[in-house]
């Protein structure tokens, strides 16, 4: 199988500090990701090159096998890269399909869709089965996990083929963080490949099929989650090695 998404020996630099040094990942269909490491190991500079935020300063990056420039969040969105932020970049004081097509709203007639932005986002809100009891009220009045699912179902309406999402359950208490996983488990069945960056544990396992730890800007190893312990994933982390177990199968 073709991979969705290759980065191969990426780097960035600002001035003399090396964010990232020859950084290599990659990311099939219908498979989750998990980026991990500390604050300032690489992660949020490795997505932002992805995103389109950043341009390399070497490196190539491959969207299904053909190599491509990603000079704005416009030419990644044209890729089929969405990434939701932590912040999800929600308008509060707008509805549900307000937010949905945001900076990409459907006109008819020179005039802003408003029942065809509603018609769409009750399709593509169903598909995924997120429950939102009135699609017409402001987002503020929404939880955390909604505000979540709608973020990502506006990433989904527009044709996203890799998701990058950056702690999606950071803020979120258990049952809201169940609702976002077991949407990203819809979005694995349906073949969306995602890029998940977390400090969660449980979710890293729950959810990732391999993962990939960063330190001080380079890839310290990328594994199956399966063939690893939490406390072996721990020790990437903080020792910026791979455990020996893992160097001597290796």
């Amino acid at each position: 199988m073709q991979p969705l998404v290759q980065m191969n020996n990426i780097s960035k630099h600002f001035g003399g500090v090396r964010s990232l040094e020859d950084v290599s990942i990659d990311l099939y269909p219908g498979e989750v990701v998990g980026l991990l490491g500390h604050n300032g190991a690489g992660k949020s500079t490795l997505i932002k090159v992805l995103s389109g935020a950043y341009s390399a300063d070497a490196g190539q990056v491959l969207i299904e096998g053909k190599e491509v420039k990603i000079p704005t969040p416009r030419a990644a969105q044209d890729l089929g890269i969405e990434t939701i932020y932590q912040t999800l970049a929600l308008a509060d004081n707008l509805d549900v399909p307000a937010n949905i097509f945001l900076g990409r709203e459907l006109l008819r007639g020179g005039q802003l869709d408003e029942d065809g932005m509603e018609l769409e986002a009750r399709k593509v809100l169903e598909r995924l089965k997120v429950k939102i009891p009135n699609l017409k009220m402001p987002v503020f009045n929404f939880s955390g996990g909604q505000r979540q699912c709608i973020a990502i179902s506006r990433a989904i309406f527009f044709k996203a083929k890799v998701l990058i999402m950056d702690e999606p359950t950071a803020a979120l208490g258990m049952q809201e963080t169940a609702q976002v996983n077991e949407l990203i488990m819809t979005l694995k069945q349906e073949g969306v490949g995602i890029f998940l960056i977390s400090h969660d544990m449980h979710d890293i396992f729950d959810l990732c099929d391999r993962l990939t730890v960063m330190k001080g800007g380079r890839v310290v190893g990328s594994v199956r989650t399966s063939d690893v312990t939490q406390d072996e994933v721990l020790e990437m982390i903080i020792a910026g090695k791979l455990p020996r177990v893992l160097r001597e199968v290796a």
